[in-house]
């Protein structure tokens, strides 16, 4: 007898803080019970049969609602209930990811000569994601960046930027960053608000967030994807060399568009294996 009931996000995650209404057809409360860890409602009070509204709510998602039949044995089976975000959107589930560097990519796109580009990429980073469980809008994004890594293909031009014209790697050996909010931008994207560290001066930074999915690994683990994009100006980080070759263009562009390609591992370390 009762009702049973599972609760899961748009991913299939549990939703372990969600909260079951039953309604008779005069709309008077006959029963309310809370999901369990495994987002599971098994509620043994005794029903008269007949039909019921289930309401689901939880803090974070949008209100579903569906019918429900309570049979002559006084049981009510709901199946799955499904809730989306509110807004819309979806993100992992809830508690602290690890960036893995091995799987993600720090990219930084540069103009050059006014008619191509110039790509480069960091390649020793690391940082820490931390999912809110009610109010996604207070997760937490830090990284630090090793200057010293960044990577165009050219050995020259690489020992150039990390000299003091540009990154100044040693005075200035990390790149850091720091959320200060998280904002909805429209279904599964993201506005991260923060503070960006490098050569020595602090500047807000928002980065455009869209989160692609969550899924098992063959380790064993959880992982989630991200891509991140955020424009730079140069002059606002101190680093102002800038060679004019003939007919006034410059050999570097000063605006960077930083590209992140980020695969986050839940839980607080990566695994070893």
């Amino acid at each position: 007898m009762g009702l049973t009931a599972k609760i899961r996000t748009r991913d299939g995650w549990a939703v372990s803080h969600g909260v079951v209404t039953v309604t008779d057809m005069t709309g008077t409360q006959v029963l309310r019970a809370e999901t369990d860890a495994e987002g599971a409602v098994r509620d043994t009070t005794e029903l008269a049969p007949g039909a019921y509204t289930v309401i689901v709510t939880a803090v974070g998602y949008a209100p579903a609602a569906s019918s429900a039949i309570v049979t002559a044995s006084g049981r009510a089976e709901v199946g799955t209930v499904t809730l989306a975000r509110q807004g819309g959107t979806e993100l992992p589930p809830p508690g602290p990811w690890t960036i893995d560097p091995v799987h993600s990519s720090v990219a930084a796109v540069a103009q050059h000569l006014g008619i191509s580009s110039v790509h480069g990429r960091f390649t020793e980073f690391g940082g820490t994601i931390e999912i809110a469980p009610d109010d996604v809008t207070r997760s937490r994004v830090a990284a630090v960046i090793r200057a010293a890594s960044v990577d165009t293909g050219n050995g020259m031009r690489d020992t150039h930027l990390r000299s003091a014209d540009f990154l100044d790697v040693e005075r200035h050996p990390e790149i850091t960053y720091r959320s200060t909010g998280v904002t909805a931008a429209g279904p599964d994207r993201w506005t991260v608000h923060g503070e960006l560290s490098m050569h020595g001066v602090v500047r807000p930074v928002d980065l455009d967030l869209a989160y692609l999915g969550t899924g098992a690994d063959p380790w064993g683990g959880t992982r989630a994807a991200f891509r991140a994009t955020a424009e730079l100006r140069r002059e606002d980080f101190a680093m102002n060399y800038n060679q004019v070759l003939q007919a006034g263009i410059a050999a570097i562009g000063t605006t960077l568009r930083i590209e992140l390609d980020i695969q986050a591992v839940q839980g607080e370390f990566l695994p070893t294996a």
